[in-house]
C-alpha cells in the first residue's frame, strides 16, 4: 500500500507515457508502435529507450534543435515523474546511450512514419491551395549541412568554396522534396549525397503525383524523360525552361501563347516528341528577363496564358516551406548532429515530420476559424509546440481519457 501521499504504481513504465504533445495527435503511439513492429525494431529485451522511445526522442531532436541530447530527454519527460509511482524506475539516458539507440533504430522507421502520415492537406476549402480544378505542388532540392566526419565527408561530398579553399566547411546532404503550395506540407521526399542533382532524386518522389495536380518546377528541373516521367503520372505540370531549349512554334493561340513540343536531347529526328503549350512574358519594366513556361494544359480555354503565368510564382511557397525547416525549425545556420549517414537521414525525415505534423495543426486551426493558412504563424505554432511537450504530463500517449490516475490519502 502507498504512504499517504503517494500515488499509485499503475503498472506502466514512465516511458511508456513519453510523447510530442500536440504533435502526438499526428503521430499517434499506436502507429509508431506498428511501424517499429513492421521494421523489425521490436526489443528483445526491455530497455531504457525502447524503440517507440527512440522514435519520439529523434523527433524532440528535430523540434528542439540545438538542445543536448540529455536535456531533450529531460524535456520529455519533465513533470511526468512527479504524477505517479512507476512500476520500473527510469532515468535520463546518457549522451552515448541515446547515440546507441538512435543506431538501433536507424532511419527506416521514420521513413516508413513519413510516408505513412505525410499527405496533402488541404480540402476544397483551403484558401490558395487551388487553382480551378487542380490542387497546387511544387517540387525543388536543397542541401544542408551535416558534421564534418570522415563517414560524412566520404558519403555525401561537400561544395566547393567560393574563397580559394579546396573545399568547404562542411559536407551536405542533397534533398528532393514535393510541397502542398496552399499549405507548406511536404508529403514526400528523398535524400542522397550532394553529387546526385536534384533531377535523380525526383523520379523517386513521381509516386506521389495523382490526376488533379498541378505540378510547378523551376528550370533545375529539367528533361525530356523526367517530364515524361512526371506527365505519366497523370498530373498536369507547368515548369519554367531555360532560354536554350528549342521550342518550335506550330500554332499561335488567341492568348498569346502557343503549342510547341520537346524531344529528348540527342534526339535529331524527333521522335516520339511531347506536346505542350508555351507561356512567355516579362515582369514589370525588365523587359530583358523572358520567362518561358511549358505546360501540359494545352487548351487555353481551361487555363488563360495571364493566369498561369501569375499562377506560377506560387512555385515560391516551397522555398519558403524548406526555409521553415532549415532557418526557423532548425535554427539559423542549421547543421545536423549526426555523425553518420544513417543517422543523417533519420534526422533529416525526423525534421520533414515534425514540419508536417506542424503544418498539420495549422491548416486544421485555420479551417476551424475559416482563415488562409497563411494567416497563422509557423514560428507562433512552433513555439507553442515546444512548450506543449514539456505540459504533456496531463495526457497518456496510451489513452484518451482526460489525465493520470493519483492516489488520495
Amino acid at each position: 500500500m502507498p504512504r499517504p501521499g503517494q500515488v499509485k504504481s499503475s503498472g506502466e513504465r514512465l516511458s511508456d507515457r513519453i510523447a510530442l504533445g500536440v504533435l502526438t495527435r499526428a503521430l499517434p503511439p499506436e502507429l509508431v508502435d506498428e511501424v517499429v513492429a513492421e521494421c523489425g525494431r521490436v526489443e528483445q529485451r526491455s530497455r531504457l529507450l525502447p524503440a517507440r522511445v527512440v522514435v519520439y526522442f529523434v523527433l524532440a531532436m528535430c523540434l528542439f534543435s540545438g538542445q543536448g541530447y540529455e536535456e531533450i530527454a529531460r524535456l520529455l519527460t519533465h513533470g511526468l515523474e512527479r504524477v505517479r509511482r512507476w512500476e520500473k524506475p527510469w532515468q535520463v539516458p546518457t549522451t552515448a546511450a541515446i547515440g546507441r539507440a538512435r543506431r538501433r533504430l536507424g532511419p527506416e522507421p521514420l521513413k516508413v512514419l513519413f510516408d505513412r502520415v505525410c499527405r496533402p492537406v488541404a480540402t476544397q476549402e483551403t484558401a490558395g491551395a487551388w487553382y480551378r480544378r487542380w490542387r497546387l505542388v511544387a517540387v525543388d532540392g536543397s542541401t544542408i549541412d551535416v558534421p564534418d566526419t570522415e563517414a560524412n565527408s566520404a558519403f555525401f561530398g561537400r561544395p566547393g568554396s567560393g574563397r580559394g579553399q579546396q573545399r568547404s566547411a562542411y559536407p551536405q546532404v542533397r534533398v528532393a522534396a514535393l510541397v502542398e503550395c496552399g499549405t507548406h506540407a511536404v508529403f514526400a521526399a528523398a535524400t542522397g549525397p550532394l553529387s546526385v542533382h536534384e533531377q535523380r532524386l525526383v523520379p523517386g518522389l513521381l509516386s506521389r503525383l495523382e490526376p488533379g495536380m498541378l505540378v510547378m518546377a523551376d528550370r533545375g528541373i529539367t528533361g525530356f524523360e523526367l517530364w515524361q516521367a512526371t506527365s505519366a503520372t497523370g498530373a498536369d505540370l507547368l515548369w519554367r525552361v531555360r532560354k536554350n531549349v528549342v521550342l518550335p512554334v506550330l500554332e499561335h493561340l488567341d492568348d498569346g501563347s502557343y503549342l510547341s513540343r520537346i524531344v529528348a536531347r540527342g534526339d535529331h529526328r524527333h521522335r516520339d516528341p511531347a506536346p505542350v503549350r508555351v507561356i512567355e512574358y516579362t515582369l514589370g519594366d525588365d523587359h530583358d528577363t523572358v520567362y518561358r513556361l511549358v505546360t501540359t494544359i494545352r487548351d487555353p480555354a481551361q487555363a488563360p496564358a495571364k493566369e498561369l503565368a501569375a499562377l506560377y510564382h506560387q512555385r515560391w511557397e516551397i522555398e519558403n516551406t524548406l526555409d521553415e525547416i532549415k532557418t526557423h525549425q532548425g535554427g539559423h545556420q542549421l547543421v545536423l548532429r549526426s555523425r553518420d549517414p544513417a543517422g543523417v537521414e533519420q534526422e533529416v525525415y525526423g525534421f520533414l515530420l515534425v514540419h508536417h505534423a506542424l503544418r498539420e495543426t495549422i491548416h486544421h486551426t485555420a479551417h476551424q476559424a475559416g482563415l488562409d493558412p497563411d494567416r497563422i504563424s509557423f514560428t507562433r505554432t512552433l513555439h507553442a509546440a515546444r512548450r506543449h511537450v514539456t505540459g504533456q504530463a496531463a495526457l497518456s500517449p496510451l489513452t484518451t481519457q482526460a489525465g493520470p490516475e493519483t492516489h488520495k490519502p
